[in-house]
């Protein structure tokens, strides 16, 4: 059966922050592109190229960021990448559409474009994915009718829009309320690094580890209480986490939406995996002596020199994620 060629596509950003744009090139330099060029205008252009699927990413120097070309899972594995530097775009089509109906009431968390949820249903998200230092760590939460309003009232959102303090306020709210409702999986530096060979030596990918933590902790919530329902950040293709959920997780329906912390659930995931992740980072900038910084840009290549000058570079893989494009920098 042929696959069917993706739509072309456009999308445009506006990113004035130099901050902002330094995070989205590292971010895509990680996941390797499959070409760099220099174009006049631009800071910098990347092209990605995947099982047919094509995006020319291009940065102008007055702060607008172009994606453009023909791509559906490819898109969606840049714009989960992207998310913590992005905004709604200024501008989407598709073929030479619009974004189309927007309209929405959600559950209660996030506004314009989320369908409405039955009650009770299970948000997932994770933390770490674009750190080169500490675990990785997904975070589950099962809303009820009698937790959602509590949740609402706390002012839930994605934890890539608060700070480190606020979100760890929150992650303490978000436990109390939920109690016996919610669900951290923590995959650390070694298990982690483990764990991506296994699944590079079977030919997947860093989506494929993604999606085994996702429905662990799907399967875990199921546990202790049945739903019917879990909603996801859509960040690969719909079959990862599908064909990783046991037979209590085959049973409820699934759905992976791009931005999905716009649902309260899945906003509430996002903090407590966000808090476990600083937590447990912290912890191992006190093992190592140094702190370790979050990201993957200047600090982290200098406090990666720092700590294999003083611990050595075998020691390496118990703090980072070595298959980054960090470690050639590093060691």
């Amino acid at each position: 059966m042929n696959r069917r060629r993706p739509e072309p596509l456009s999308h445009r950003y506006d990113i004035a922050d130099a901050g902002r744009r330094r995070g989205i090139l590292e971010a895509l330099e990680n996941l390797g592109p499959t070409e760099r060029r220099t174009e006049d205008w631009c800071d910098w252009v990347l092209i990605f190229e995947d099982e047919g699927e094509k995006l020319v990413l291009k940065q102008y120097r007055k702060g607008t960021l172009m994606i453009q070309g023909r791509a559906d899972h490819l898109l969606q594995v840049i714009l989960h990448v992207l998310s913590p530097f992005l905004d709604e775009p200024a501008e989407t089509a598709r073929d030479g559409s619009g974004e189309g109906d927007r309209s929405g009431g959600g559950d209660g968390s996030g506004g314009a474009g989320t369908r409405k949820l039955p009650l009770p249903h299970i948000g997932t998200d994770e933390s770490g994915k674009g750190d080169y230092f500490g675990p990785l760590v997904v975070g589950g939460v099962l809303v009820e009718t009698g937790t959602r309003k509590q949740l609402v009232t706390l002012g839930i959102r994605d934890s890539k829009k608060l700070g480190d303090a606020r979100c760890r306020e929150l992650a303490a709210e978000i436990r109390r309320i939920c109690v016996g409702k919610y669900r951290e999986v923590i995959i650390p530096p070694e298990r982690y690094n483990t764990l991506y060979e296994e699944f590079r030596r079977e030919g997947r990918n860093l989506n494929h580890l993604l999606a085994w933590g996702h429905a662990r902790t799907i399967e875990s919530l199921l546990e202790g209480t049945p739903c019917p329902l879990a909603v996801t950040d859509q960040f690969g293709n719909e079959s990862y986490i599908r064909s990783r959920l046991m037979k209590k997780g085959r049973e409820i329906e699934l759905i992976q939406e791009h931005r999905g912390e716009r649902y309260l659930a899945v906003a509430a995931a996002s903090i407590l995996a966000r808090d476990r992740f600083l937590e447990y980072l912290e912890r191992l900038s006190g093992e190592a002596g140094l702190t370790l910084p979050k990201g993957a840009g200047a600090p982290v290549v200098a406090a990666g020199r720092k700590y294999v000058e003083r611990h050595g570079a075998d020691k390496l893989p118990s703090v980072a994620k070595m298959h980054y494009k960090t470690t050639a920098q590093v060691v």
